[in-house]
């Protein structure tokens, strides 16, 4: 009997014992951080909220939301539609190609030479006794100097083609990335008048 009661003794110890570090557990635990959104809209659009008024973070993520979606819709504006990206260099030799392609072209300028040179070559080959050797050599000599000019010329032409086309790639892309740009700061702002609106701090 007595073998009995030193075990139950024994027993009501232990249990005291382990009640004991259960509370001690406890109270030494640190505190937890107060919960911190995983994501956010904030985040989507570059944007740091905080609330004023002590919101939770469910609160703050509806409130988020929300305001997210009434800046959309007040904007017309998509903040996760991808900025535009300047021409690859494939695309400007495309570009370049085609408008070389396009280029206006001279053309009579030969045939003008030669009328041109055998007049003059006339002349000289009248002076010289023979008008009509001086015409023909005149009019050799001219739709050469007349089809060198013209292939110059329509050269010339498609080169200043091919770099204006070039130029206007790159000018368009500079303006679509400022309107891009102009767009996202007005989401940006939408969006902040919205959360000021429900008491929070947007930076």
């Amino acid at each position: 009997m007595q073998a009995l009661s030193g075990r139950v003794s024994v027993a009501v110890l232990v249990f005291a014992i382990l009640g004991e570090c259960t509370v001690w557990a406890q109270q030494a635990a640190p505190a937890q951080a107060p919960a911190t959104l995983a994501w956010s809209p904030s985040r989507d659009i570059g944007v740091f909220v905080f609330p004023r008024n002590g919101q939770n973070s469910d609160q703050q993520l509806k409130d988020e939301s929300e305001c997210y979606g009434a800046a959309r819709q007040a904007t017309g504006i998509d903040p996760k539609a991808p900025a535009p990206t300047a021409p690859t260099a494939e695309q400007q030799q495309a570009a370049a190609q085609k408008a070389a392609a396009e280029a206006p072209q001279a053309k009579g300028t030969a045939v003008k030479g030669a009328a041109v040179g055998a007049a003059g070559g006339a002349a000289i080959g009248a002076i010289a006794g023979s008008p009509g050797k001086g015409a023909g050599a005149g009019a050799v000599a001219g739709t050469m100097m007349g089809a060198s000019a013209q292939r110059a010329a329509n050269q010339q032409s498609k080169q200043q083609a091919a770099a204006k086309a070039v130029a206007a790639q790159k000018e368009a892309t500079a303006q679509a990335k400022a309107a891009h740009a102009e767009g996202l700061d007005m989401f940006q702002r939408a969006f902040g008048a919205c959360m000021d609106a429900r008491g929070y701090s947007v930076k």
